[in-house]
């Protein structure tokens, strides 16, 4: 049996998540603006989700016969997204005899005009906003010795283990240098998970969205991001923002009552590492080393 459009979205959305990419969760502007098709209309619903969760600086998407009636064509091996609509079916009622409009989703697959060749289209404007670095924010980010390769640029933020890259937006693009700080600190928190770092099961097993290990690991991430920003003196502006994405994640966690103490312990490291403060407090080794 062919899989159902909510299958193909589903698997999608977990792709994401499991390659680090929270999609719901943005504070920035796509460089150039929400995602939208070659008309200029803007994508709704979960469409958002999938299209702006990829790594793109352009927000305009089109179909394989739009870029082929443009002049232009998709790149040979370049992988399509669902976008999914719903279509209106009459559909007949064998009680009355009579028939009835009826929902139906469907969906069709779109490319980002970066994976195409030879369209002439215009020049998007790019954000207005500059980025002001803040100083400390910097010298934490810069200070951390060893770390991952940093792309920034496109439309998202993740850490990919295999690599050993965090893809951020531009700076630009973020409603404030807070938010770019804090988002840019969770990712980095992610990588100190790597192999080679700390090797938390969460980054160097990856396991699917909404297990045990995986909520835990968004915990940590976010946890050594509020604690970054404390050092570099940003928590009031980012605090409540973190509080709230924990508190979803904290859903997840319920049943086991160490969690958040665990969580807290490895995000203490985390950012310890990040820091160049290699050893911890004896006392949280039990903590840390915990199932």
């Amino acid at each position: 049996m062919a899989p159902s459009v909510y299958d193909v979205i589903t698997a999608r959305i977990i792709e994401k998540l499991e390659a680090g990419c929270v999609p719901w969760r943005k504070p920035w502007n796509a460089e150039t603006g929400a995602p939208r098709n070659i008309r200029g209309t803007f994508y709704r619903g979960v469409n958002v989700f999938l299209l702006g969760c990829q790594s793109y600086s352009d927000p305009r998407w089109l179909t394989f016969n739009q870029a082929r009636a443009l002049g232009g064509s998709v790149r040979k091996g370049e992988r399509a997204t669902p976008v999914v609509f719903w279509k209106w079916l009459d559909v007949m009622d064998p009680g009355t005899k009579g028939t009835e409009r009826v929902p139906m989703l469907r969906y069709y697959s779109v490319f980002n005009v970066e994976q195409t060749d030879g369209l002439n289209l215009p020049t998007l404007e790019k954000p207005a906003r500059e980025h002001q670095p803040i100083e400390a924010c910097e010298r934490i980010a810069k200070g951390y010795t060893g770390g991952p390769s940093l792309i920034q640029g496109g439309g998202v933020a993740c850490y990919s283990p295999s690599s050993d890259i965090v893809r951020m937006p531009q700076p630009e693009s973020f409603t404030d240098p807070e938010s770019y700080y804090s988002v840019l600190y969770h990712e980095l928190a992610h990588s100190t998970g790597h192999r080679s770092r700390l090797a938390r099961d969460g980054v160097v097993n990856p396991v699917r969205f909404a297990s045990h290990d995986y909520s835990r690991e968004e915990l940590v991430a976010e946890m050594c991001a509020a604690f970054l920003a404390g050092t570099a003196g940003i928590e009031p502006k980012t605090l409540d923002n973190s509080a709230s994405y924990i508190a979803s994640w904290l859903r997840v966690l319920r049943k086991d009552n160490r969690a958040v103490v665990i969580a807290a312990g490895q995000a203490q490291r985390a950012a310890d590492w990040i820091l160049g403060m290699r050893r911890t407090e004896e006392h949280e080794a039990p903590l840390l080393n915990a199932a």
